[in-house]
């Protein structure tokens, strides 16, 4: 195989920096990769013309770079062929293992986000991304890397999709970056996103820093001398060197500066050292010193070792005025906490060969991706939200008055502190108190703030008026979702509240003196709460669920014996005996076919057959004359007691009447009971063939106008 000098390099490169922390059984098999990726890739040519596998080869340097584990390596080089090369997952399983042949899957399923502002990005396309990365973030460690080179190599593509790609990189890949505290990342993307969106901008910065540079460089290698020859002095072993300001970062303070009115040259951490030490009791001796040496400026210190940021980074930040009143930054932390700063959580993999070994930083700083998760079941409105506030945006830290750290994101006010320590604490909050003073609820909390929440001894809940974004009570999607799931929670609970009582209602219609097992399966629901609430709000008529009761009317009804046959005079009724019995049906409970019936021997001989439910049959104490009987197939009518109480009014009956006529029902019996408080019971007698015929008339009856109730009589 024939392989170009530009990717026997890159290949050369990549072996040796794999060398440095893989085992060498492991190097040999990501070389043996690399060879199946380049013969996948062959003749394949990228726009700038060079070979296709100069892409994967870089991808993987990145990540090799980060000393990530053998199985990202492998999957990196591999991470194009299923998409541009024929070569299916099932082949990658069997020749590389299952562990790369997904996060290949992982990377190939994201498709490409949508090239516009995030405010205007398609939720489902992020919602992969982030379900993508719950499940393995060496899948998006990858797309991180696939898309930082992509940036790098811009521009060969059009101005059009320049644009469209370096946008995408700012509002999405940059910050997400920063979130995982992939910080070499996050810095290059940024930059380059601002090169190519506003590049009169750009040039304009570089050209600044440039006209300055070697001077800049003179003066940072007098204060790292300063700095290095105190903290020997003060027995203090430590590494000090200057560090690179980026150019976007840089843009970003100087527009901050220029709307509070303070020039570029005022900007502190355009020079900066940063100070590497052996432990956290060496960090804060190292400030010390630095504050020993050069004045401290006024309110720019950060601690982020007691309070570090989402993504665990930990390092203290001063500014100080150096010679000649120039002002300059210093960041003080540990090897190891550099280590976490550089990497991020793609420092976790580097402890993956080690079984036993928990990395609890990893697991706290993918706390919040799991919380996010969570959070986007609540739908494509919140979860953009959540996006926006709780992830793509800076953070505070406050306190809670016992000292602990909170963090929140930096348009927060005192509710949304008050929703983050408790649910329940955020809809009882009336007040707050930051520093120990009373503030109004709209009140954005800043870096350090101490802060107390005044709880509503009678609280009713969170205000609506709290989800008016212009009224500035939340800062917080987290709380926006706390407050509207409250008030969804709240007309659920009446809806639960109105469908029991609908379905009380026509249970009593039905004389039924239970709910059927499960009847909420019949309604694809979950639960009978599910039922409550479907029948409450509308989602399921109450004429449905009355012939679905009807049909349900007798679910536990025990096996009846195959000797059962039909006798007597009675059709449609089969009871337990021979031929010549007769056999009515009981006028004190009436039953319709659908009914749970049982038969009672009578003096006579003959059986009458009551509802199994009927109180005669409850009192009755000679149980071996009761015989179990059903309903054969429904050929004939059956007389029904019904009972309807409604206003007095002239043309009452003639109404129910039609009603019945119009439902093909025979009324064979009527009589009225009229009231002193001008009402009317109605006592009819319907012939029906039961079930949702019957059903039906009830509903009907019900409607009638100036008709209170009407119920099925059971007895």
């Amino acid at each position: 195989m024939v392989v170009t000098d530009l990717v026997a390099s890159g290949a050369r490169q990549l072996i040796e920096t794999l060398e440095t922390y893989l085992p060498a059984d492991r190097v040999e098999a990501i070389r043996a990769t690399c060879d199946y990726a380049v013969a996948a890739h062959e003749g394949q040519k990228r726009r700038s013309g060079e070979p296709y596998i100069t892409h994967p080869i870089a991808v993987t340097q990145m990540l090799a770079e980060l000393r990530m584990d053998s199985q990202t390596i492998e999957a990196a080089l591999l991470h194009d062929v299923v998409e541009d090369c024929d070569i299916s997952l099932s082949e990658l399983r069997e020749q590389f293992g299952s562990d790369v042949a997904r996060l290949v899957e992982g990377a190939t399923k994201i498709e490409q986000l949508p090239t516009v502002s995030l405010d205007e990005a398609d939720a489902e396309t992020l919602r992969k991304m982030f379900l993508a990365m719950a499940e393995d973030v060496r899948v998006v460690i990858i797309k991180l890397a696939d898309r930082l080179h992509n940036m790098r190599t811009l521009q060969h593509l059009s101005e059009v999709r320049q644009q469209a790609i370096a946008r995408e990189t700012r509002d999405i890949y940059a910050p997400l970056a920063s979130r995982l505290g992939i910080w070499q990342f996050k810095w290059e993307l940024e930059d380059l996103a601002f090169r190519y969106l506003e590049p009169v901008e750009y040039r304009r910065v570089a050209e600044t820093l440039d006209s300055k540079r070697s001077e800049r460089e003179r003066y940072i290698r007098r204060v790292e001398k300063e700095l290095r020859d105190a903290l020997e002095e003060a027995g203090l072993e430590a590494e000090v060197a200057g560090r690179a300001k980026h150019l976007f970062s840089i843009y970003e303070k100087e527009r901050r500066y220029q709307q509070e009115g303070k020039s570029f040259d005022q900007i502190h951490d355009l020079l900066a050292l940063r100070v590497l030490v052996s432990s956290v009791s060496d960090c804060y001796a190292a400030l010390g010193v630095v504050h020993q040496t050069w004045q401290p400026i006024r309110n720019a210190f950060d601690d982020y070792i007691a309070s570090p940021k989402e993504s665990l980074y930990q390092s203290l930040h001063t500014s100080v005025y150096g010679p000649g009143r120039r002002p300059f930054e210093v960041q003080i932390r540990t090897f190891e906490m550099h280590e976490v700063s550089e990497y991020g959580v793609a420092a976790h993999w580097q402890y993956k060969s080690e079984p036993a070994h928990r990395d609890v930083r990893y697991e706290e700083r993918m706390a919040w991706l799991r919380q996010l998760i969570e959070w986007q079941q609540e739908g494509t409105d919140d979860f953009l939200e959540s996006i926006r506030t709780d992830v793509f945006s800076d953070q505070v830290f406050v306190h809670t008055p016992k000292g602990e750290v909170r963090v929140l994101p930096s348009s927060s006010t005192p509710v949304d502190f008050a929703y983050r320590i408790h649910t329940d604490l955020g809809h009882a909050c009336a007040g707050a108190k930051v520093n120990g003073k009373l503030v109004p609820l709209t009140t954005v909390l800043q870096n350090g703030d101490m802060v107390e929440i005044l709880r509503s001894r009678n609280a009713k809940g969170p205000s609506r008026d709290w989800l008016v974004a212009s009224l500035g009570d939340l800062g917080s999607s987290h709380s926006r979702q706390k407050v509207r799931q409250w008030f969804r929670r709240q007309q659920r609970d009446e809806n639960i509240e109105r469908g029991r009582e609908s379905l009380d209602r026509e249970m009593r219609r039905l004389a039924l003196d239970r709910v059927p097992v499960k009847i909420w399966d019949r309604f694809k629901l979950a639960s009978l709460e599910d039922l409550y609430a479907a029948l409450g709000s509308g989602d399921v008529s109450t004429q449905h669920l009355g012939n679905v009761l009807a049909e349900h009317s007798q679910p536990d009804a025990p096996e009846l014996s195959p000797s059962l046959v039909r006798v007597g005079g009675t059709p449609g009724v089969r009871v337990l005996g021979t031929a010549g019995v007769l056999v009515n049906l009981a006028k004190c409970c009436s039953p319709l076919p659908g009914d749970p019936i049982v038969g009672f021997v009578t003096r006579g001989g003959g059986v009458t057959v009551h509802r199994a439910t009927c109180n005669n049959v409850a009192r009755v104490k000679e149980p071996e004359r009761l015989l179990e009987c059903d309903w054969g197939p429904r050929t004939s009518v059956y007389a029904a007691r019904v009972q309807a109480r409604a206003w007095d009014r002239v043309g009452l009956l003639r109404d129910i009447s039609t009603i019945l006529a119009n439902g093909e029902a025979n009324m064979v019996g009527v009589r009225t009971e009229e009231h002193h408080d001008r009402t009317t019971t109605v006592h009819l007698t319907i012939e029906t063939e039961g079930g949702a015929e019957f059903v039906s008339l009830l509903s009907a009856l019900d409607g009638v106008r100036g008709v209170i109730s009407v119920h099925r009589v059971q007895d």
